[in-house]
């Protein structure tokens, strides 16, 4: 029997439990400095999440194949996708190309630009961050192209815009310390703002999402979630929800997409990728856990899955805790 993941306080939510696994790692910031006219182009950044906070002033944001939006003091943009875009002090100014442009770095997670032609001052706080953990994958698949908050528009109860406050005194001031705080603050924001999207959008309420809300198949999954190692089966995945195994098989497949035992596979495959990327456990323990009786059979369902035997995960991705991209640091 597979031992519970410490990481997941089990809880009668779900999908409390599979926010509780949002870990961010890689994060790197910078403040931007940006006086009129200025407008900077950011390419397709690979499987990382970016956003932008105005600190003061305001600016635009035109994400491919949108229209232009219009984020004032106060306001957040989250690009889930890592879509290329245009930030401009106006609408239709051709960007300068995100890795031209010359930065001040204070940390290795924090950094500052100054750019633009000497006008109106606009401040803001850009981030590059990725989730590190295997939930986030479902999740970032269903998020929408752009998630925004507006500066009177808080759905939170004012704690967001409070807290974007707090990031934007920090920026301006740059006590020694800030750029810690700055960093750990923006941390928390980006959970928030996807807490916001799932607390009030109607898309939130669809697909695996939808299963996680569902009090039987929600708690299903928080089962395999805990314990993937676990020998499960149709008919105990059922009786541990009080459900005959043909319902819980329909009502299963019916929100998440895929059978029980299908999706089981899948989750402990993200479960193993991640412990090959980010430790030196040996396959034979990773297999083993992950309820495989021999590591031939494990490393076959790996195959399955991703396409490519699992020592070549490990020799091409050695480390999680490596910088976001290796081209010139990220800015705004």
């Amino acid at each position: 029997m597979s031992k519970p993941d410490p990481c997941l306080p089990e809880t009668t939510d779900p999908l409390a439990e599979t926010l509780h696994m949002l870990r961010l790692t890689g994060t790197l910031y910078c403040r931007g400095v940006l006086t009129a006219p200025w407008a900077i182009a950011i390419p397709r950044l690979e499987g990382v999440m970016t956003f932008m906070v105005v600190t003061s002033g305001a600016c635009w944001l035109q994400l491919e194949g949108l229209e232009p939006r219009l984020l004032q003091q106060g306001s957040l943009a989250l690009i889930p996708h890592g879509t290329p875009h245009v930030l401009s002090s106006a609408p239709g100014l051709a960007g300068v190309p995100l890795f031209d442009l010359p930065v001040e770095k204070v940390s290795e997670r924090y950094e500052i630009v100054t750019h633009g032609g000497g006008g109106e001052l606009t401040r803001t706080m850009y981030g590059v961050v990725r989730f590190d953990d295997v939930a986030a994958e479902h999740l970032l698949e269903l998020l929408p192209d752009i998630i925004g908050i507006d500066a009177w528009d808080d759905q939170t109860g004012g704690w967001l815009q409070s807290t974007l406050r707090f990031i934007a005194n920090e920026a301006a001031s740059l006590k020694p310390g800030g750029e810690t705080v700055i960093t750990r603050l923006s941390d928390v924001v980006v959970i928030q703002a996807i807490r916001s999207w799932l607390e009030t959008s109607p898309a939130a309420d669809t697909g695996w999402l939808k299963a996680l809300r569902d009090p039987q198949i929600g708690k299903a999954l928080a089962l395999m979630h805990r314990r993937p190692g676990e020998d499960w089966s149709v008919e105990s995945l059922a009786d541990s929800v009080g459900m005959s195994r043909s319902a819980f098989a329909a009502r299963f497949g019916g929100l998440v997409g895929q059978s029980p035992l299908k999706y089981l596979t899948g989750w402990r495959m993200r479960v193993a990728r991640s412990r090959l990327i980010d430790t030196a456990d040996p396959l034979s323990a990773i297999s083993l856990d992950l309820g495989y009786q021999s590591e031939a059979a494990f490393c076959r369902a790996f195959k399955r899955v991703f396409g490519v035997p699992p020592g070549s995960v490990r020799r091409a991705e050695p480390g999680r805790a490596s910088p976001i991209y290796s081209a010139p640091q990220a800015a705004e």
